[in-house]
C-alpha cells in the first residue's frame, strides 16, 4: 500500500444510523478511529461495546497502532466508546475547543455537579482551527465547522474529509441547529467552506438516514452542491436560514441526548 494515501474503513451502526470511520496510512500502520460509538439500551441504561469491538477488531487484525480517537464533536443521538477505546488502545482523545461552550451550556441545563469541569480538560486534545497533527505518515488538518453545534470540526485528512455532522446525504439535508449553542448562519457558512475544498476531496458522513437504500457512508463535493436538498445549487444564507429553522421546529429531540450528552462532554465517561 502507498504510506502516503489515506485508506479508511467505515462500520454503520443501525440503531444510531452513525458511521465510525477508521483512517489509516497502511496495513500494519498507524490510524485514527473517528466517532465510536457505545451500544446503550434505553430501556435498561445499560451499554454494550459489540459496536467498539467491530472497529478493535479491524484494527488488530490489520496489525494498526491507534494514534488517536477524534470527536467531530460532542454527539446528541448516540453515546461514544472513546473512554472504553482509549482504555483498550491507550490513544488520546480530542475533540474541538468549542466543547468548554457547550461543557457550560448543558451543565446549566442538566444541572450537573457543581465541581464538573467546563474547562474541556476531560479530553486529552482541544483543536482549534487550522491546526495539524500526524497519524503516521498522514498529515491531519482540522477546519472548525461550527453550526450544528460550537465544538463541530471537520478532519482534512489526505484526500478525504470527515465532516460531522455538518451534511447529511444529499437527499436528506442539513444538520439541524436547535440546540442550545446551534446557529443557522454559522452552519451556512461552515458547509461553503467544505464546497472550497478541492472537488476530489472524498466526503465522509456521521449519519446517514436511507429511505428504501442502504447507508452509505462516502459522497462528494459535487453531488452535494448540485443536489442538496437545503443547500445544493444556488440556495442563499438567508434562504437557508428561513429552512432550517422552519424544519427544526418541527423536529423531536434526540431520543438519547440526556444520556448521550452527559457522557460525550465527558470524552465518554458515563458519571
Amino acid at each position: 500500500m502507498n504510506a502516503q494515501m489515506a485508506y479508511v474503513e467505515s462500520f454503520h451502526d443501525p440503531a444510531t444510523s452513525t458511521f465510525t470511520h477508521v483512517v489509516f496510512d497502511g496495513e500494519g500502520g498507524r490510524a485514527a478511529i473517528i466517532d465510536p460509538v457505545l451500544d446503550f439500551d434505553p430501556a435498561t441504561a445499560r451499554t454494550s461495546t459489540s459496536s467498539a469491538q467491530r472497529v478493535l477488531d479491524f484494527v488488530q487484525a490489520h496489525g494498526l497502532h491507534v494514534d488517536w480517537i477524534l470527536e467531530t464533536h460532542a454527539h446528541a443521538d448516540h453515546l461514544t466508546a472513546a473512554a472504553w477505546l482509549k482504555r483498550e488502545t491507550g490513544a488520546p482523545v480530542a475533540i474541538g475547543r468549542g466543547i468548554t461552550k457547550v461543557q457550560e451550556r448543558f451543565k446549566a441545563l442538566f444541572g450537573l455537579e457543581d465541581d464538573f469541569a467546563v474547562d474541556g480538560s476531560q479530553f486529552d486534545r482541544l483543536f482549534d482551527d487550522g491546526d495539524s497533527f500526524n497519524i503516521g505518515q498522514l498529515t491531519a488538518k482540522v477546519m472548525a465547522t461550527p453550526g450544528h453545534t460550537d465544538d463541530s470540526l471537520t478532519y482534512l485528512i489526505d484526500d478525504a474529509a470527515f465532516i460531522g455532522d455538518t451534511l447529511f446525504a444529499p437527499e436528506t439535508g442539513t444538520a439541524r441547529v436547535d440546540f442550545p449553542g446551534g446557529d443557522a448562519h454559522k452552519l451556512y457558512r461552515s458547509i461553503h467552506r467544505l464546497f472550497d475544498l478541492p472537488i476530489d476531496t472524498r466526503i465522509f458522513l456521521c449519519h446517514d438516514y436511507p429511505q428504501g437504500r442502504e447507508a452509505h457512508a462516502l459522497t462528494s463535493i459535487a453531488d452535494q452542491e448540485q443536489r442538496n436538498i437545503h443547500v445544493g445549487g444556488s440556495a442563499s444564507e438567508d434562504a437557508f436560514v428561513e429552512m432550517r429553522l422552519k424544519r427544526d421546529a418541527t423536529l423531536s429531540a434526540p431520543k438519547l441526548i440526556g444520556p448521550a450528552l452527559r457522557a460525550n462532554i465527558r470524552a465518554g465517561v458515563i458519571p
